[in-house]
């Protein structure tokens, strides 16, 4: 399963510097990677990773791919959370949602 993630265009892109730290600050140890096939953040001791759509170290999109028996709870609740607070929405076949805060539970479209 996956999760895509998008900066509205209303919002400055972020950097990879930005991200990290955000993903810090949830507490994972993030680790980046610049491949010839495209950027990757791995999290120490999740199955779950994120691919970056990055140029020259700025980024307006990502794509969650969920580990094996990950899809619900953590990592996934964190990684949006540290993705809400640097702007970031969610996207799906209807298109660009907030990421909520709503009774404590990041990643549901608000209504």
């Amino acid at each position: 399963m996956e999760t895509q993630l998008v900066i509205p265009h209303s919002e400055a892109p972020s950097t990879i510097t930005q991200i990290l730290d955000a993903l810090r600050k949830v507490h994972f140890e993030p680790n980046h990677e610049s491949k010839t096939w495209g950027d990757w953040i791995y999290l120490y001791g999740f199955r779950t990773v994120i691919s970056i759509d990055c140029i020259n170290g700025i980024s307006h999109g990502a794509t969650i791919e969920h580990g094996e028996n990950e899809e619900e709870g953590e990592p996934l609740d964190s990684i949006l959370h540290a993705f809400a607070k640097l702007g970031w929405h969610g996207i799906d076949e209807n298109g660009e949602y907030p990421l909520s805060y709503r009774c404590g539970k990041v990643g549901s479209k608000e209504s």
